[in-house]
C-alpha cells in the first residue's frame, strides 16, 4: 500500500512554476491531460469557425485575442496548435526587435515554424505542405527526388501562371527542399538568410531575400500556394517586448500596418491571431490608425474561469499523484478542497494562473505539515522544519526556471546565425541593461541598412569613452564590405572610441575588399573582433525569453510574478550571466581561465541544481531527486549523484536524509531549520 501522503512527500509539487507554460508553442509540447476542456471552450469553437472560413474561401482573416495577464493566452495558442495542426499549419512569431525589419522577421519565423514537426507526424510542416501541392498529386514523392529540376519548375509554374513573386527561383528552391543534400540551404534562402555567392549558385538563384519588399512578396507566395493545401495560422504573441517608437512606446502601429497590407495586398489563406494583454491594448488603442483597427475581423476576449473550472484545473494537476496511491484519496482534490477556492475567490471568478499559484501554496503547506508531524512522531520533539518553509526561495526557484528555459533554447538554437542580427544585438542590449551597464543606446551605425545591427554604451569607470558593438552574421561578402565602410565612417565621426565586431562567420579572404577594410579597422588597433560561441548565444537567448515573459506578465518564479526590474535583480543576484563567454570578452565580467567546462564545473552544476531543487521543494524523494539530476545532466550517473547528495547533507546543516534507515527508494531529502 502506498498512501497519498507518502506520495505527496516524495514527489515534486505539481503546481511548480517551472511547469507553467508560456511563449513559443514549438518549444515544448502540451500535456493534453492537463488541459481543462471547458476553460475557454467557446473561444476555441469561435476560432475554429474562423479557421474553417479561411479554408473554404482562402480569404485571410485577422483575430485579436485579448485577455488579462494570467488568463491563458499563450497556453490557448498552444492548445489551438495541438488541436488544429491536422487542418492548418501553425506559425509562432516571436516579438520583433526592429520595426524596419518586421517583414523579414515574420518570414524567418514563418519558415522556422514550418520546419517544425507536428505531433503525430514524421515530417515537418514544410514537407507536408509541399507534398500537398497539386504538382505531387499524381506521382510518388520519391519520383520527385529522381526527377529533373526544370521539369518540376515547368509543372508547378503551369498551375500558377501569375501571382507568384520571382516564380522560377521560388519554385526551384521548393524543388531543392526534396534534395537532402541541400535541404537546409534551401530553407536558409526561404527564411531570408543573406547567403554567400557559392550558396546562391548551388541554389541557382541570383540574390538572397534581403529587403522588406522581397520578404513581403515571399510570404505572399506561401499563402498563394498554401491555398491548395491548408491555411497558415500566424500567431503574434508577447507584444509588450516588441520594438519601441522614438517616444519609447511599443510599436504596435507597425504590426497593425503589416496586418493591413496583408489584407490590402490580398495575401491568401492566412489566419492572423494577434494575442495582446487587455491593459496593453487600452494604453495603445488610440495610437493605432482607425483604418488599421478596421482590419480586425473579430476581437475575442478571454473571460475569467469559474470555481468549477478552477476545481477541474486542480484535479488535472493532482491526478498523476492520485493514480499512484492505494487506497485512493477520499476526494479527487486531496490535499486541496473546493472550500479553499471559494474562500480565496469569493466572487466566483478568477484567472487560471491565480488558481495554479494558490494550488502550489496550499499543496506546499500540506507537504510541510506532513514532514513536521513525521518529525514529531520520530524524534518526540519539536519539528525542525524551516519556520519560513512556506516562503519560496526566489533565487532557487529562479535558477530552476532558468535551467528549464536554457535547456529548451539549447535544443532549438544550434547555430549562431539561426537568429537574425537585429535579434542578436537586442538580446545583448537586454543583458547589458540587466547588468547595469550605463548609457546604452541603440542604432549606433548611421546607415539605415545596418543601424539595427548595432548598439553603444559607456565604458565602466571611463564615462567619456563610448563602446560601440556591431553584430552581423550575414554571409554575403559584398554586404560585409559595405558594413565595414559604414563602421569606418562611424569611427571617423568619433561616434565611439572603441568598436567591437561580433561575428562567428568568416571575414573573407585577403583578395576581398571587405577583408582589407576589416584589417584596417581591427588589426593593430584598439578595436576588437569577437568570435561568439553558441553557448553565449544560448545565455543571451534564454535571458531574452525571460524578458519576453516578464513584459507580458507570463514569468512566474515560485510564488511571485516578477516584472522586468525584479527579473534584472534576480539575474544579477544569481550571477548566471557571468558564465557567458561573450560578456567576458566584452569586459563585462573577468575572463575564465579556460573556455571549456572542466570536471569541477560539471559537478558544480549538478550540485547547484540539487541545492536549488531541494530548497525549492523543501522535501523530495532521494531517488526522484537523483533521476531528475541524471535527466538534466547527461554526464551524471546514479552513483555520482547519490554521492553528491550525501555530501550536501553533510556540508549543509539544514539538509538531511529523512528516515535514513529505510530503503533508498523510501528515503526523503528534507530542509530543516538552522540549529
Amino acid at each position: 500500500m502506498v498512501y497519498i501522503d507518502q506520495i505527496i512527500q516524495r514527489d515534486p509539487n505539481p503546481f511548480d512554476a517551472e511547469t507553467f507554460w508560456s511563449g513559443n508553442f514549438w518549444q515544448e509540447e502540451q500535456d493534453p491531460n492537463l488541459t481543462v476542456v471547458s476553460i475557454h471552450r467557446d473561444v476555441v469553437v469561435e476560432i475554429q469557425d474562423w479557421l474553417n472560413q479561411v479554408a473554404i474561401d482562402n480569404r485571410t482573416r485577422t483575430l485579436m485575442l485579448e485577455g488579462e495577464t494570467g488568463s491563458g493566452k499563450s497556453y490557448l495558442l498552444g492548445r489551438l496548435k495541438r488541436i488544429f495542426n491536422c487542418k492548418a499549419f501553425f506559425v509562432y512569431i516571436e516579438p520583433f526587435t526592429a520595426s524596419d525589419y518586421i517583414w523579414r522577421h515574420i518570414l524567418r519565423y514563418t519558415v522556422d515554424s514550418l520546419l517544425e514537426i507536428p505531433e503525430g507526424y514524421n515530417e515537418s510542416q514544410l514537407l507536408l505542405w509541399l507534398k500537398g501541392l497539386s504538382a505531387f498529386e499524381n506521382r510518388n514523392f520519391l519520383d520527385v527526388l529522381r526527377g529533373e529540376r526544370q521539369a518540376f519548375i515547368r509543372n508547378i509554374s503551369g498551375n500558377y501562371p501569375a501571382g507568384i513573386y520571382n516564380a522560377a527561383e521560388f519554385f526551384g528552391v521548393l524543388y531543392d527542399l526534396t534534395n537532402p543534400k541541400i535541404y537546409r540551404l534551401a530553407c536558409e534562402w526561404l527564411r531570408g538568410d543573406d547567403l554567400d555567392e557559392e550558396s546562391l549558385k548551388i541554389l541557382k538563384v541570383q540574390n538572397s531575400i534581403e529587403t522588406e519588399d522581397a520578404a513581403q512578396k515571399m510570404l505572399a507566395n506561401f499563402g498563394r500556394i498554401s491555398a491548395e493545401t491548408v491555411p497558415i495560422v500566424l500567431c503574434f504573441d508577447q507584444l509588450d517586448n516588441i520594438a519601441r517608437t522614438p517616444e519609447g512606446q511599443i510599436d504596435l502601429q507597425t504590426l497593425f500596418s503589416v496586418n493591413s497590407i496583408i489584407h490590402n495586398q490580398k495575401l491568401k489563406n492566412f489566419l492572423v491571431i494577434i494575442s495582446i494583454i487587455t491593459d496593453t491594448w487600452r494604453q495603445n488603442l488610440n495610437r493605432i490608425q482607425p483604418t488599421d483597427k478596421d482590419r480586425i475581423d473579430a476581437n475575442i476576449k478571454l473571460k475569467q474561469i469559474t470555481i468549477d473550472q478552477a476545481e477541474e484545473l486542480w484535479i488535472s494537476r493532482l491526478y498523476p499523484l492520485h493514480k499512484q496511491a492505494y487506497p485512493l484519496p477520499s476526494t479527487n482534490l486531496y490535499p486541496l478542497s473546493r472550500q479553499i477556492l471559494e474562500e480565496n475567490f469569493p466572487g466566483g471568478k478568477t484567472k487560471p494562473r491565480n488558481v495554479l499559484m494558490l494550488g502550489r501554496q496550499v499543496f506546499q503547506e500540506h507537504k510541510i505539515g506532513l514532514i513536521r508531524n513525521d518529525e514529531d512522531n520520530i524524534n518526540n520533539q519539536k519539528a525542525t522544519i524551516l519556520q519560513a518553509e512556506l516562503v519560496t526561495d526566489s533565487l532557487a526557484a529562479f535558477k530552476l526556471v532558468w535551467l528549464r528555459k536554457f535547456s529548451q533554447i539549447q535544443e532549438r538554437i544550434i547555430r549562431v546565425r539561426q537568429l537574425a542580427s537585429p535579434e542578436l544585438i537586442q538580446m545583448l542590449a537586454e543583458a547589458l541593461a540587466a547588468l547595469q551597464v550605463q548609457g546604452i543606446q541603440p542604432r549606433l551605425l548611421p546607415s539605415r541598412t545596418y543601424t539595427s545591427y548595432s548598439i553603444s554604451y559607456l565604458q565602466k569607470g571611463q564615462e567619456s569613452q563610448r563602446i560601440g558593438v556591431v553584430w552581423t552574421e550575414d554571409l554575403n561578402m559584398t554586404k560585409f564590405c559595405n558594413l565595414m565602410k559604414v563602421c569606418q565612417e562611424m569611427l571617423d565621426e568619433n561616434l565611439c572610441q572603441n568598436l567591437y565586431l561580433i561575428r562567428y562567420e568568416g571575414v573573407g579572404t585577403p583578395s576581398n575588399m571587405g577583408y582589407k577594410l576589416y584589417g584596417q579597422i581591427f588589426q593593430d588597433s584598439p578595436h576588437h573582433h569577437i568570435i561568439p560561441d553558441i553557448n553565449s548565444v544560448h545565455y543571451l537567448a534564454t535571458y531574452h525569453s525571460l524578458v519576453n515573459d516578464a513584459y507580458s506578465g507570463d514569468l512566474v518564479v515560485g510564488d511571485r510574478t516578477p516584472d522586468l526590474k525584479e527579473l534584472e535583480n534576480l539575474i544579477r543576484e544569481s550571477k548566471l550571466l557571468q558564465e557567458c563567454r561573450l560578456l567576458q570578452d566584452l569586459g563585462i565580467f573577468p575572463a575564465t581561465t579556460t573556455p571549456q567546462k572542466t570536471e569541477i564545473d560539471w559537478r558544480s552544476n549538478v550540485e547547484d541544481f540539487l541545492v536549488n531543487r531541494i530548497v525549492n521543494q523543501k522535501c523530495i524523494a532521494r531517488q526522484r531527486l537523483t533521476q531528475e539530476a541524471i535527466n538534466q545532466f547527461s554526464q551524471a550517473d546514479e552513483a555520482e549523484v547519490h554521492q553528491i547528495i550525501l555530501q550536501l547533507c553533510q556540508q549543509k546543516h539544514n539538509f538531511h536524509v529523512h528516515n535514513p534507515e529505510a530503503k533508498p527508494e523510501e528515503q526523503l531529502i528534507v530542509v530543516t531549520a538552522d540549529k
